[in-house]
């Protein structure tokens, strides 16, 4: 099964990947947001299918791989898939990697949180503590100032994370994610086709060659491989270890968005970088405890 440990970092470096590849599409070329999302579910709904098809090829059961990807798939997960997509896209116009990183997992973390909370989970002190820590280093992050992300920029990743919340709330207990997964991307892929049409008709498209090697990176490697990855990783580690794990992402998309993109690292970031991923941390270590 390999090194979980060594397939985790390799999930957290695509999960970051797809952070730098998107920004970088739309920063550095004229890719119109709404088709670089197409290109990236389209070309990771056909990596993901092709993993499924290997997979099937290697075990015993005799259930097509399209028969048992649309028995997975749900149209709820789908919608949750194609708002975060599109809305992480169009998020990346006017912001830095690191802050949108940040943004976009900080939302899907809280977001969990409060759905457990809304079920009735019961929180200790410290969980408390570490919420509204959490929060507040959000708070920080969009407040005045030369690193803060335009407001309507923010909102755009907030929705990014809230729908990839629910989207990771949907697919929990699924005993065959893989498979889920895939579906999901194909139904998502679906649903952009009017956005197209739209940009079509109206003569917006923008197109890019190195846009669109962005985004097939992005939808093959970052998306479908890493998730790929992060499924075969899942099983062999807590689940504990699974979320706390994630918030490593931030900080990794920053790195990697002053390394490759000169993208600054301000005081602002840092302070709501740590009160953020510090929030988070404590609400999950003391659900462990």
């Amino acid at each position: 099964m390999g090194n979980p440990y060594g397939l985790v970092c390799i999930a957290m470096l695509a999960f970051a990947a797809n952070s730098l590849l998107c920004r970088m599409a739309l920063a550095n070329t004229d890719i119109d947001p709404g088709l670089f999302t197409t290109i990236r579910l389209a070309s990771g709904a056909l990596c993901l299918a092709l993993l499924v098809a290997f997979t099937a090829r290697r075990s015993s059961k005799n259930t097509s791989p399209i028969a048992a990807i649309k028995q997975q798939a749900s149209i709820a997960g789908a919608l949750s898939l194609f708002i975060y997509a599109i809305a992480f896209s169009y998020a990346y116009i006017s912001m830095s990697t690191g802050t949108g990183a940040l943004l976009l997992f900080g939302a899907v973390q809280l977001t969990m949180i409060s759905v457990g909370l809304l079920k009735g989970e019961r929180f200790a002190t410290f969980q408390w503590l570490g919420f509204l820590l959490a929060f507040a280093g959000l708070v920080i992050l969009l407040l005045p100032g030369a690193s803060a992300p335009p407001l309507f920029s923010a909102l755009l990743m907030i929705s990014a994370g809230i729908a990839w919340g629910f989207y990771s709330l949907l697919g929990k207990k699924s005993n065959a994610p893989l498979l889920l997964t895939a579906g999901n991307f194909l139904y998502a892929t679906l649903l952009t086709l009017p956005l197209i049409v739209w940009l079509w008709v109206t003569d917006t498209w923008q197109w890019s060659n190195d846009g669109v090697l962005f985004a097939l990176a992005s939808g093959i490697v970052a998306s479908g491989c890493g998730y790929a990855i992060w499924y075969k990783a899942l099983p062999l580690i807590q689940s504990t270890t699974a979320a706390t794990v994630q918030l490593s992402v931030p900080v990794i998309a920053t790195l990697m968005g002053w390394a490759f993109l000169a993208e600054a690292i301000s005081v602002q970031i840092m302070v709501a970088s740590l009160m953020t991923l510090g929030g988070i941390w404590l609400v999950i270590k003391m659900r462990k405890a």
